[in-house]
This record gives C-alpha cells, structure tokens and sequence, in this order.
C-alpha cells in the first residue's frame, strides 16, 4: 500500500483543481470523490457523467483505480475527464492510500 501523506501531496497538485474528497461538498469540473470505494463508475449523485463513464460499469476499488488511473482515457474510452494519468506505479499507489482514507 501507498504513502497517505505523499498521496495527499498528489491529489493536491493533480486532482484538487477539479475533485473534491470532503462529505457534502459540491461537485467541481469533476465529481466530489467521497464513498467512491465500492461505488459503480458513474454513480456519484448530481454529477453529469458522459454514457461512457456510467455505461463502464465497474465498482471503484484499489485494483480498478490503479489501472484507471494510469490512462484513464484508456481505461473509459469517451470519459470526460481531462487528465493524462499518472505513469508512475508508486504514485498511483500513494494516491490511491490517500484517496481510501480521505473518502471515507
């Protein structure tokens, strides 16, 4: 497993302009994050996610996050999300640590 610190470094400098982790806050350019462990892929309320997002069909874990986040055009052909990925296994798995204690 990752570095929660390190990982909070990440999200801030890669993630923050456009999500949210915190209960209740309202979405940004992308959905707010809080109880995406075990959520379906397009499911967050209130957000207006693209067909792609909401038809992939797969539950967020640690394993799906870590393959989406590597490419996630790739990963969700058609996803709105703007982001090239993050290429680097050790920060993907430093997010993702952060991401499990910060949304839940």
């Amino acid at each position: 497993m990752g570095d929660v610190a390190k990982g909070a470094k990440i999200f801030k400098t890669k993630c923050a302009q456009c999500h949210v982790v915190e209960a209740g806050a309202p979405h940004k350019q992308g959905p707010n994050l809080n109880g995406l462990f075990g959520r379906k892929t397009g499911q967050a309320p209130g957000f207006s996610y693209s067909a792609a997002n909401i038809n992939k069909g797969i539950t967020w874990s640690e394993e799906t996050l870590f393959d989406y986040l590597l490419a996630p055009k790739k990963y969700i052909p058609g996803t709105k999300m703007v982001f090239a990925g993050i290429k680097k296994a050790d920060e993907r798995n430093d997010l993702i640590a952060y991401l499990k204690e910060a949304t839940a």
